[in-house]
């Protein structure tokens, strides 16, 4: 039914209508062609009074019926014409359904686990917000400017229609104002004007009128003022009265005064003419008119408005952008897995989400208050970094006359892979490269404009170290701080998840695979560098090139001792350190090569975070989360994470227990000593430096009674680092950021305990085997009564304190399981 009405429309219109159209279009255009005055009330009535002096019965008679006939085939046409719009033949009408569930574009928008607003994913900037949180001031503001008998008609006002065809179009008046409604000017703005074959204003605007009418049968007054209010262009990409006040005036819409809201409002009349940023007295003098306006209505006082008037334009300008704000390189990553989860997720419409437009609410498990302090550690340590990175190379290029540095840098610049796109040739991609331009670089001094090539740019920042900071609770998993770079706006490359050569760090990972093969932390082990024939002769050194005496577990990690990791690797077994390896958490694929104990494998920051965070958490790995909650709009939730799903034990408690004690001599005693010296961090700390072949990674991972925090430092070449191990070593690089961060929240009240916690205690049988030296100049001479023990016991390498304190505990089992066994008989 609904075609054949549309076909038959159709044929009026086309095959019976537009003929006479043409026909009376061309009769009336050159009629009207040739009068050369304009319509105004002089030039009527003159028309009036030579018609009156000619007037006859005939003239009556020929008038009436021309009249007659145009306002039959008018009305016709008129009818016909309204009803096409109506059904959507022309324009494309919208269904009551579709009007009830009006959605506009909404920024979806990313919390910190505090509620904080860390950014937000939008094409249209907009935020929705209640009418009950917007200004009554910038309610009043609009009715008395755009609508003043808003709260009076039905979605169309017919007095100001009747004044736009009176004194807009018959008497040329532009000051008469418009006729179009709030309801039509939300309509528009909801439904955006169309281009048809023919009439598109007079299609568009009753469109317009149609679907106002239907908003006001389905919303109430109100309802359609916070609609409005939220889908009305502000200029750019920029919507709504919230984003709005947020922008020019860095508040909610819900605190906006009387004289700023008059501003916003005053921006509608033309967003760019009278914006207050770019045309200051231009939006002085527009918002004094709204003032008027209120005033001349009755929301205001005139001494009220005369008051406001004299007050000078204040702004309190705060835009941003992706890069800006808390965690971008975190967002950022967030984006890119929220765009393709987003997409397979169906709303009930069957449609899928739109990570860009459907305002969903994703909430993080990140703490702003530690991002800020993370953020806050990078800029300082690396400032200083970088200022000692650049004397130590002052004059010289850290890469030299390898070239190959600038070209891979250069290849892979966006500008490099547009030109390319786009079909230039090397040569010309080259050329326009070598070419000097105006730019702003950046600095850790500030942002300064040069005039170097592009070329020379890409050189510069080649100089600058960059680090990775990832922090995570180890008992949750849940990500408290994530700092990719240095400048997410220049460095795109987040280290948090990119994959570095991972050097000492990878040593506990070793440690813990030979200790859940039986190994005993205080087993003694030479520190002599040593050949192994078996793999290709292969040679480990110490990187400080001293040998002699013996360590332990603890002293050898703590000090770093190459050799003897690479006897453990090899008592252990690759397979089983690569076993253990993915069993912590370790993800990619690792060498099977025994030089894995020394650190040659790339891993990323996340993944060896994740490892660590495993020896805290008493042996159970748990995954790193960031998302606890996605809602929609409306406040439905779309995801949740539930905790404790995520988490598999992979190593028993006392081998947990004992990495634990162990990683603590790297603070107490070994290469991390700095941390209480320079810090003066006093809580239980275990951690581990890592430093690559010349000097290329520097890493510290460091673990605390709430957090696991890893820290990485390089460049982003590996040609770019010290030419010294005492300059590019990791406790040098990586550490310092480490301890910044932490000392940070140590004393930030909003941390309280922080400062003073402290591990778990170990159990007296684990405190038993670890009651030895770290480091003994030469091993002890075996007495006689020793050497008969060990006989006796068939173990060999144990002292008779040793045996003593074994011989004591069995016997301490012993009492117990027979003072068990009475109990049971009783």
């Amino acid at each position: 039914m609904k075609h054949t009405l549309k076909r038959l429309i159709k044929f009026i219109v086309t095959k019976i209508m537009a003929p006479f159209v043409r026909l009376v279009h061309g009769e009336l255009s050159a009629f009207f062609g040739s009068l050369k005055p304009k319509f105004t009330r002089t030039y009527w009535k003159q028309k009036w009074a030579e018609w009156q002096a000619s007037r006859s019965q005939s003239n009556y008679k020929f008038l009436f019926r021309v009249f007659y006939k145009l306002a039959l085939v008018g009305v016709l046409f008129m009818v016909l014409f309204y009803f096409a719009i109506y059904t959507g033949f022309l324009g494309g009408m919208p269904s009551t359904k579709e009007l009830q569930s009006v959605h506009n574009n909404t920024a979806s928008e990313v919390y910190a686990k505090d509620g904080e607003l860390l950014g937000r994913y939008y094409i249209q900037d907009r935020t929705n917000v209640n009418y009950a949180n917007i200004s009554p001031a910038a309610i009043d503001a609009l009715v008395a400017t755009e609508d003043v008998r808003f709260y009076k008609h039905s979605g169309v006002d017919a007095r100001s229609l009747g004044r736009v065809v009176v004194k807009s179009l018959l008497m040329q008046n532009e000051s008469s104002g418009g006729g179009s409604t709030l309801s039509q000017q939300l309509a528009k703005n909801l439904y955006p004007r169309k281009n048809y074959w023919f009439g598109d204003m007079l299609v568009n605007k009753l469109r317009e009128m149609i679907i106002a009418r239907k908003l006001e049968s389905l919303y109430s007054k109100e309802q359609i003022l916070e609609l409005y209010l939220n889908t009305v262009p502000m200029g750019g990409n920029l919507y709504g009265i919230e984003r709005s006040a947020q922008r020019f005036f860095n508040k909610s819409a819900g605190e906006l005064k009387t004289e700023e809201a008059a501003v916003l409002i005053g921006m509608l009349k033309a967003t760019t003419t009278y914006n207050p940023r770019l045309s200051p007295e231009r939006s002085k003098t527009r918002r004094n008119v709204v003032l008027g306006q209120m005033a001349k209505y009755n929301y205001l006082t005139t001494a009220q408005a005369d008051s406001l008037k004299k007050l000078p334009l204040k702004l309190n300008y705060n835009v941003t952008n992706h890069n800006d704000g808390l965690a971008p390189y975190f967002r950022e990553q967030l984006r890119q897995e929220l765009v393709s989860w987003a997409a397979s997720k169906k709303k009930k419409n069957g449609q899928p989400y739109n990570l860009y437009k459907d305002g969903l609410k994703i909430y993080t498990t990140i703490d702003a208050g530690m991002q800020r302090h993370a953020e806050a550690a990078v800029r300082k340590q690396m400032a200083q970094l970088q200022k000692t990175f650049d004397a130590h190379w002052r004059g010289r290029s850290p890469w030299g006359t390898n070239s190959d540095v600038i070209q891979v840098a250069m290849q892979r610049s966006d500008r490099y892979k547009k030109m390319q796109a786009a079909g230039a040739s090397e040569a010309e991609i080259t050329k326009a490269f070598r070419e000097p331009r105006k730019m702003t670089v950046y600095g850790w001094n500030g942002s300064n404009q040069r005039t170097i090539s592009p070329l020379d740019s890409i050189a510069y920042y080649q100089r600058f170290l960059n680090t990775g900071l990832f922090s995570v609770e180890p008992h949750t998993g849940y990500v408290r701080a994530w700092v990719g770079g240095i400048n997410h706006s220049i460095f795109k490359y987040d280290h948090v998840r990119s994959r570095r050569q991972v050097g000492s760090t990878f040593k506990p990972i070793v440690y813990a695979a030979a200790l859940e093969r039986g190994m005993k932390p205080c087993d003694y082990f030479p520190n002599e560098r040593m050949t192994f024939p078996t793999n290709d002769s292969w040679s480990p050194r110490n990187a400080n090139e001293q040998y002699g005496g013996e360590y332990t577990m603890r002293g050898a990690l703590a000090h770093s001792v190459n050799t003897v990791s690479a006897q453990i690797i090899m008592k252990t077994g690759v397979d089983k350190t690569i076993d253990m390896a993915h069993r912590l958490g370790i993800k990619n694929e690792l060498p099977k090569v025994p030089s894995l104990a020394l650190g040659t494998a790339d891993l990323s920051l996340q993944e060896m975070v994740t490892a660590y965070a495993t020896f805290a958490n008493r042996g159970m790995r748990v995954d790193p989360v960031y998302i606890t909650r996605i809602t929609d709009r409306d406040g439905e939730v779309l995801r949740q994470h539930h905790d404790g799903r995520q988490t598999q034990k992979v190593i028993s408690e006392q081998t947990a227990a004992v990495m634990l004690y162990l990683m603590q001599g790297v603070v107490e005693e070994g290469s991390a000593n700095k941390l209480r010296s320079q810090f003066g961090l006093q809580m239980d700390i275990a951690g581990k430096t890592g430093t690559t072949q010349d000097n290329t990674d520097g890493w510290f991972i460091g673990i605390t009674p709430q957090l696991v925090t890893g820290v990485w430092v390089g460049g982003e070449s590996p040609q770019v680092r010290f030419r010294t191990l005492e300059l590019g070593q990791g406790s040098r690089t990586a550490l310092p950021i480490w301890g910044d961060y932490i000392r940070r929240i140590a004393i930030d009240p909003k941390y309280k305990g922080y400062y003073n916690s402290k591990f778990e205690p170990l159990p007296p049988s684990i405190l038993a085997s670890l009651n030895c030296e770290s480091f003994r100049a030469e091993p002890p001479k075996e007495n006689f009564l020793e050497r008969v023990l060990n006989t006796v016991t068939g173990k060999a390498a144990q002292t008779f304190e040793e045996w003593k304190e074994s011989w004591k505990e069995r016997r301490k089992e012993k009492r117990e399981r027979k003072k068990n066994k009475n109990r049971h008989r009783e």
